[in-house]
Formats: structure tokens, sequence, C-alpha cells
């Protein structure tokens, strides 16, 4: 168990990592990151939600425009990323399906490695340890440095969870540099390894080799750079060690790999109550008070604290302080007995609401999202006792999916007043689309397409005549019509004229002139044919144009009015299926708060039933220590006799 709980990432995170590896992805060539160009609009506009901690504005709009097939060219990382993201709100089984199908449709070998290991990842956090060794068997050599570190120690705690330490053991030996002395470079991932396989090692059997490796995490020097995460896996390994001592009957070793635990620090109370035992085992009870004392005087909500409130007498018990004993005792009950009224008060305002209000209150946040965490606390009678209750993985992830559902909760309203407005804007169109129409109607009765047509044709009929006679008369212009009518006229005038010089001389000039005339229209014939083709092209495609409004007008005339409709129907289904889901949240968001004050409350109650049993043995200390002062004062007086 230890070793699975030393694992760097807890299920509802294993998404972050998938999400954060996918986004930030980048092919691999000679062991560099090479520059991930986004090619689909749509996908860097997911990438830009997510790095903007937009996590559910992120996979909606992706699941959007995978809906529309907007990321083609991204599709498998698209996939992926939606994978983890669900992932991370605990959609485990839709997110195995998404990697399980990435797999089978046999994507490229990059995204195949991660899927599997994000696959292996669920299947062990969920308890399915042979499905995930085989997942992890499947891994070629594709994943990017920094998951397949985690990979080795995933594939450890599946071996250690199946009861194969050997093979565990196996699996961690071959980290790099794992046999390293431990110095300032080495990695988070390296000192979980270390750790690790020292279980392994001891529960394979080989104790030594393994309390060496947890020795050498827990005398490791400070680095310059040393993070929390670092001291207090240094001081886990020493109070296992130091425990592990105790319970092999070796309290003399105990002692030192003890006393290398801070004062200080998460593991320091285990170390203090342990350190007290090993002096006590070797019936050095005097060096004993020391640790037991500081220990007693810390908060009582600590069961290491409560256990040192009667050890402490016992101590004095031992050394024959019968006095301090007895007040020590004393002391105890009274302590417990307000740890216990404090305990129920406590219960009494995780129960009526405060805790998860003042949570909320005093944590906000505006969006779901797995990096969310409780860092400020809420005033409480008794804060010390909700120490335990928050520090619990269960209770962390409990209150995330209870602000996960009143997020929805909102989001949900949202919509409902959205899906208003949208109504009100669909009203708004077709009063304005009913008030417009008559207009535009109107308009076009005033289009002429009639007499456009008719006019076409006539041109038309023209031309084709014009063009099958060869007729350049057809295409004269205003001036030269006139001068044909002044020649034609001429031409009357002097049909009936005599044949004098004078009237033939005029006759000749006629002649000449509508020669000329003649001439004149056959030259212009051809370039004025082409312009009247022309402009009857032009006419007839202010017809066809006239025709296309006409046309688009009676489709609008059909369309907007079921557009309106569909948009309605659309308006309406999704008004009642928002309806439905509201009042179904708002019950799981109350039942969640039920069901997290009660984890909470749960763990208070295993307080007082901690406090219950050491209070019997207080109290059958006392009635001890006056039964033995009763026949102490008894043999006295006989004695007296």
């Amino acid at each position: 168990m230890a070793s699975r709980l030393t694992s760097a990432v807890k299920l509802r995170h294993l998404g972050v990592a998938l999400a954060v590896a996918v986004a930030a992805s980048a092919p691999l060539a000679a062991g560099k990151k090479v520059a991930h160009l986004v090619q689909d609009p749509h996908y860097g506009d997911t990438l830009f939600h997510f790095y903007q901690e937009r996590y559910f504005t992120a996979i909606t709009g992706l699941m959007v425009s995978q809906h529309f097939n907007r990321v083609p060219k991204h599709a498998d990382e698209a996939e992926l990323l939606r994978g983890g993201m669900l992932l991370s709100y605990g959609m485990h089984r839709e997110a195995g399906e998404i990697f399980t199908r990435l797999i089978e449709k046999g994507a490229e070998p990059a995204v195949r490695d991660r899927a599997w290991y994000f696959l292996a990842k669920i299947r062990y956090q969920r308890g399915f340890y042979a499905d995930a060794a085989d997942a992890l068997s499947r891994i070629e050599k594709n994943l990017p440095p920094e998951l397949e570190e985690d990979r080795v120690l995933v594939k450890a705690n599946v071996l250690i969870a199946l009861g194969n330490y050997a093979g565990a053991a196996t699996a961690l030996n071959a980290v790099p540099g794992i046999e390293k002395e431990i110095s300032e470079g080495t990695t988070s991932a390296h000192l979980y390894a270390r750790y690790n396989l020292g279980v392994a090692l001891v529960r394979n059997g080989d104790t030594a080799k393994g309390a060496a490796l947890l020795d050498q995490i827990g005398k490791a020097p400070t680095p310059k750079q040393a993070t929390e995460e670092f001291r207090s896996l240094r001081d886990k390994a020493n109070v296992a060690l130091g425990l592990a001592s105790l319970q092999a009957d070796k309290p003399d070793a105990a002692g030192p790999f003890l006393e290398r635990v801070r004062l200080n620090g998460p593991q320091s109370n285990k170390a203090l109550l342990g350190f007290g035992w090993a002096y006590a085992s070797v019936k050095n009870h005097k060096q004993a008070l020391v640790p037991w004392t500081e220990l007693a005087d810390r908060d009582a909500s600590d069961s290491a604290v409560l256990e040192a409130s009667i050890a402490l007498p016992y101590a004095y018990g031992q050394l024959g302080a019968f006095g301090q004993a007895l007040d020590r005792y004393n002391a105890a009950i009274e302590l417990f007995e307000r740890e216990n009224k404090g305990l129920d008060e406590s219960i009494a305002a995780i129960r009526s609401g405060k805790l998860i209000e003042g949570l909320l209150e005093q944590n906000p946040g505006d969006e779901m999202g797995w990096f969310w965490t409780i860092r400020s606390l809420p005033q409480m009678p008794h804060a010390g006792h909700l120490t335990q209750v928050l520090s619990q993985h269960d209770f962390q992830e409990a209150f995330k999916n209870y602000r996960d559902l009143l997020f929805l909760t909102r989001n949900l309203q949202r919509w409902k007043d959205n899906l208003g407005v949208f109504n009100d804007m669909l009203d708004n169109r077709r009063k304005a689309y009913a008030e417009r129409l008559p207009i535009v109607l109107a308009k076009a009765s005033q289009s002429g397409l009639q007499d456009m047509q008719l006019r076409a044709a006539g041109l038309a009929a023209e031309i084709a005549e014009a063009e099958g006679k060869g007729d350049g008369e057809a295409f004269a212009n205003a001036k030269e019509r006139e001068l044909i009518e002044l020649i034609e006229g001429a031409k009357a005038a002097l049909k009936n004229a005599g044949n004098d010089p004078e009237s033939v001389a005029a006759r000749e000039r006629l002649r000449l002139a509508a020669g000329a005339m003649v001439w004149r229209l056959a030259q212009a014939y051809p370039q004025r044919a082409y312009e009247a083709r022309r402009d009857l092209e032009t006419l007839d495609a202010g017809v066809a144009e006239a025709k296309a409004r006409e046309a688009r007008l009676q489709q609008a005339q059909r369309d907007e009015p079921a557009k309106f409709n569909r948009f309605g129907e659309r308006i309406t289904e999704l008004g009642k299926r928002v309806d439905v889901l509201i009042p179904q949240v708002v019950a799981l968001s109350q039942e969640q708060q039920a069901a997290l004050q009660e984890l909470a409350v749960a763990e208070l109650v295993r307080q007082k039933e901690r406090l219950a049993a050491y209070s019997v043995q207080a109290r059958f200390a006392v009635a001890q220590l006056y039964d033995r002062a009763t026949k102490a004062t008894k043999e006295g007086g006989d004695a007296a006799k």
C-alpha cells in the first residue's frame, strides 16, 4: 500500500498530465523537441482556452469543432486531448473508450503509445492490474522522457499490486541512475523510484538491500533547491525505517532513523511517538518523556498526540512518579473530553453546511478545473479538526465534484437565461420580417420585369432579323436615320423631275450620297452588330438577375418562416432539456454535499472512537493507580498496627 500511495499522480490528475502532454506535444527527432505548428485555427482556439485554465470552455469548444469537422489536421491529437480532459473530470469510462478507439484505428506511434500509457494508468487506478500490465507491455519507445520516467513507476506499482515484487524491483532497477548517489540533480521521479524500489525489495525478502535504499533517501543531504516534496519523502523513509525497526523488536536501531525526521513536518508527530516508544522498549522511560512531552503539547486533533497523552503518564508510572502519572492521566481525560465536545461541535457545524459554504467562499473559482485545490480554510469552531478531514484525497476529490456540480448548475441556469434571450431575438426577427416583407414585395412589383422581358425579346428579334438580312440600316444611329430620311425624301422629289441638265445633275449627286450612306452603314455594321448583341446580353443578364431576385424572394417567403419555426423548435427543445437537467443537477449537488459532509463527519467520528478508546485506557490506568494507592495505604495501616 505504501508504494501505491507514492505514485506521483492520483486518478483524477492523470488527465492533467495527458492534456498537458498533448497540448504541448511535439514530434521528437534526435531527442529534441520540434516546434509544434497548429494548422487548424479551431484547435488553436481550444489550446488558447486550455492554457488560460478555462477547461470547460476548452473541452466544449473542442467537441463542437470535432462535430463540425473543423480540426481534421489535428484529429488524433484533439481526440487524445479530449480524452485527457474527460479523464480529469472523472469520466474514466469515456476516456478509456477514446484511448482504446485511438489504438484500434492505428494512430501514429507517438499518439498510440501515449494512449496505451494513460489507458494503463486508468486501469491501474481502477484496480484492473492485469489489464494495466497488458497495456504497459504494448508501449513501444515513443513516449516523451517525462512520461517514460513515470511509466516505470506505474509499471512497478502495477507489479507490486500483483504481488510481483521481484518484477517491480527489476523494473525499477532499470531506471537510469537509480544506483547513483542522491545529488542536487536527482529528480522527484528518481526519488520515488528509489523509494518504491526499497519497498519492493523489502517485500520481496531482500530486507537488507531495501532498507539500504530507504536509508540512502533518509540520510540524503538537503540540496540548495530542496522542495517540500523532497523533505517529506526523506522524512517518510526515515519514519518507515524507524517503525519497521520497532516492529522487528530493534528499538536501538529505530532511534537513529527517527532522529533524522524534522521536528516540524508532516511526519514529525509519528517520529516523536516512535522515538518515545524506542526508549520505552529498552526501559529508558526517562528519555521517553522528552519526545512524548513535546508531542503531548501539540494539536490534539492528531492521533499521535492523543496516544502521547496517555503514553506520557505511562512513562511517569514506570518511573514510580505516580502522582505525576495520575495528574497526567486526569489531564488526558479532560483533554479527551474537551476534544470530544469539540468534535461534536465540529460535526454539528459540518452537518449545518458551514464547512462547505465556508470552503466555497474562501476558495472561489469560475470554472471546473483539476488544478484547483483548497488553499484557504473557513472560520470554524475547532479548526484543527479539519486538518485530518481536508488532508484526505477522497474529501478533496469529492469537494471538486461538488464544485463541478455547482458550476454545471450555474452554467445550465445561464443557458436557460440565454435561451430566453434567443427566443426574444427570434420574436424580434419574426416581427422585423413581417414588417419588411410588404415593403420588399412592393419594390419587387415595381422592378418592371415584364417590360424588360418584352424589350429584350423585341431587341433580340430585331437583331436576328437584321443579321439575317445583313441590313446595316437596322443599326443606324439617329443622325444617320435623319440623313436616310432626307435621301429618301429627295429621291421622291426628283422622281417626277424632268431630264433637264439640272435635274440629271441632282439625281447623280443624290445617287452618290445614297451610295456613300450605304457604304458607311456597311462599314459600321460588324461593330454595331457586336455592340447590339452585347447590349442584348446585358439586358438578358438584367432580366436573369431580376428573375433570380424574384425567385429568391419567393424562396425566402417559404424558407424564412420555416427557419424561424426550426429555431423556435430548437430553442423550445433545448429549454425543455435544460429544465429537466437543472433539477437533476441541483439534486445531485445536494446529494454530493450530503455525501461530502458525511465523509467529513465520518473522519471526525473515527477521531471520536479513538478518543473513546484512549479515554477508556486512561480511566482504567487512573483506577489502577487509585487501587495501588489504596492498597499501599492499607498495607501501611496494617504494618502500623
